[in-house]
């Protein structure tokens, strides 16, 4: 390449950089004029609100379930105030970036626009899009991604579901026209099942199921989501059991105080099971996509979440029941994202039934004692919470490995060395230490591609998670005070041996949780 087209190619790169930074400019400022005004528009933070289940997310009580008063979180925490106020702290790193002096045009050096740009892609929020019915004549031929970034819902493009009229030249003596293939009931948007709730829209589809939201015309058509087991004995026999969880759950919190989704009732509807619950509108991988993207979620709206998780976890304590998947995914929250609900108890099981398998929880979420296949408790549960709080305010995994091997290597980078009395406990120990507790790293070769194992004797930490929250930036004390006892909790959440973890009632006692945060003192963000 010739100098010119070296520089020709520069100069466009350069321009490109710069319509780019200019863009996002404008998309972040559009979204934090939009959650400025649905902020002042919120009248429940004007007033004291009156307490209900859908806006107020812990009441205060005393009952034998908790040592701990909680009082109403509604008016100290403004999810949309928050996080306009850390997108406003983002746009003013960009602002301060510094731009080349040479250039009467202000444009940014060939160093600093990577840099910028990069910067850009971290602060990058996505304009949430409303939730919208699905009718027939919005159908359209497309692949179905739950997981797409702006996803149009309708009923063709999800697995399992069906436009009204789809079904007229079919037999309907046939049992398994109700059925694809991989045994997910064809919903028909408009049906009524178990002739009161007149389903609307799609929501999503797992392993085990596929979910629409409906209305519950026996009960003035409040807004209801309904989960459809598939149509197998294997997911028959698991629907069943999350079923009997559901169960203990809601009765040993017949006030709904404890952040476990709650399940009204459960039909049968052409041989599936399935079992109708409250309506929540977002989960947490979904708030982190639209609200933090790589950023995060402001430190007053994790220090809720936090809250209302553990309690969660307490009344699966007390019940008895470890969750085994906990995640952001499986967390979810209501409209104005103030009250939190735990949901998919699908891999849940009682503390007598936890077998020991090494593949227990996602990945990224799978605390060290699955790994190593050491006798388990409601410990792995803190775990993988800890390991969500952290990725609500960063944006980041924590743990991304590719393999268990990995996950052990990440999890070491930052805690230090698995304790000796640990890895001798597992089952699995061999795949991964040595008779001397040597961790033992599973790599593929980069010259020869096959699997090579390096015997580590000296693993130190790397990484530092206070270092890790903070990022780049620069806060105020109000705000350092809170990261910083929140950097404690986890650091004491994520103990590697689990009988050393932080109990879950000094969890709840914790100053990250006992200490509030004001609404003066939750703004206060500033570049480096």
């Amino acid at each position: 390449i010739f100098p010119s087209e070296v520089i020709a190619t520069f100069d466009e790169t350069e321009q490109d950089e710069e319509l780019i930074i200019q863009q996002r400019r404008i998309e972040r400022k559009r979204l934090l004029e939009e959650l400025t005004q649905r902020s002042q528009s919120n009248t429940f933070r004007q007033e004291k609100p009156t307490p209900s289940p859908r806006t107020t997310p812990v009441i205060a009580h005393t009952d034998s379930l908790t040592d701990l008063a909680i009082t109403n979180e509604a008016e100290t925490f403004d999810f949309d105030r928050v996080m306009a106020d850390k997108l406003k702290f983002t746009n003013n790193m960009l602002d301060s970036v510094p731009t080349d002096d040479r250039s009467p045009t202000g444009r940014l050096s060939g160093v600093e626009a990577p840099a910028a740009r990069a910067l850009l892609n971290k602060s990058r929020v996505s304009n949430p899009a409303p939730v919208e019915e699905i009718t027939a004549d919005s159908c359209k031929a497309k692949t179905f991604d739950m997981f797409a970034d702006e996803v149009e819902v309708n009923a063709q493009n999800v697995p399992g579901t069906m436009a009204l009229g789809a079904m007229a030249c079919e037999n309907h003596s046939l049992v398994d026209n109700w059925d694809d293939a991989e045994g997910y009931y064809r919903v028909r948007i408009g049906e009524v099942l178990d002739k009161r709730y007149a389903v609307y829209g799609y929501t999503g589809h797992g392993v085990f199921s596929n979910v629409v939201r409906a209305r519950d015309v026996a009960r003035g058509n409040l807004e209801v989501a309904i989960k459809i087991i598939r149509n197998n004995e294997v997911m028959h026999k698991s629907g069943l059991k999350e079923l009997e969880v559901l169960k203990k759950l809601n009765d040993a919190d017949p006030n709904d105080r404890y952040h476990c989704l709650r399940l009204y009732r459960h039909f049968f509807h052409k041989n599936h099971l399935c079992m109708v619950f409250e309506l929540m509108s977002l989960n947490l991988r979904e708030v982190l996509k639209k609200y933090g993207r790589n950023i995060g979620l402001h430190i007053a709206a994790v220090r809720s979440y936090t809250q209302q998780i553990l309690l969660a976890l307490k009344l699966m304590r007390k019940c008895g029941i470890l969750h085994a998947d906990i995640k952001p995914d499986n967390i979810l929250v209501n409209e104005n994202k103030i009250l939190l609900k735990l949901s998919d108890f699908g891999s849940a099981s009682t503390i007598q039934d936890n077998e020991i398998t090494p593949y227990l929880v996602s990945r990224f979420y799978r605390a060290p004692e699955i790994i190593l296949g050491v006798p388990y408790d409601h410990n792995i549960d803190l775990w993988s919470a800890a390991v969500t709080l952290f990725e609500l305010h960063t944006g980041h995994i924590l743990f991304p490995g590719k393999t268990n091997n990995e996950m052990l290597r990440l999890m070491m980078e930052v805690k230090g060395r698995v304790p000796n009395r640990v890895v001798r406990r597992g089952t699995f120990r061999a795949q991964h230490f040595d008779e001397q507790c040597n961790f033992l790293y599973h790599e593929v070769d980069k010259v020869t591609q096959k699997e090579k194992v390096t015997v580590i004797r000296n693993l130190q930490p790397t990484r530092d998670l206070m270092t890790e929250l903070l990022g780049d930036t620069k806060l105020t004390d109000p705000i350092l005070r809170k990261v910083t006892q929140f950097r404690d909790l986890l650091e004491k959440m994520l103990v590697l041996d689990p009988a050393r973890r932080l109990p879950l009632s000094e969890a709840l006692q914790h100053p990250f949780i006992t200490e509030r945060m004001s609404a003066e003192n939750s703004v206060p963000v500033q570049p480096c």
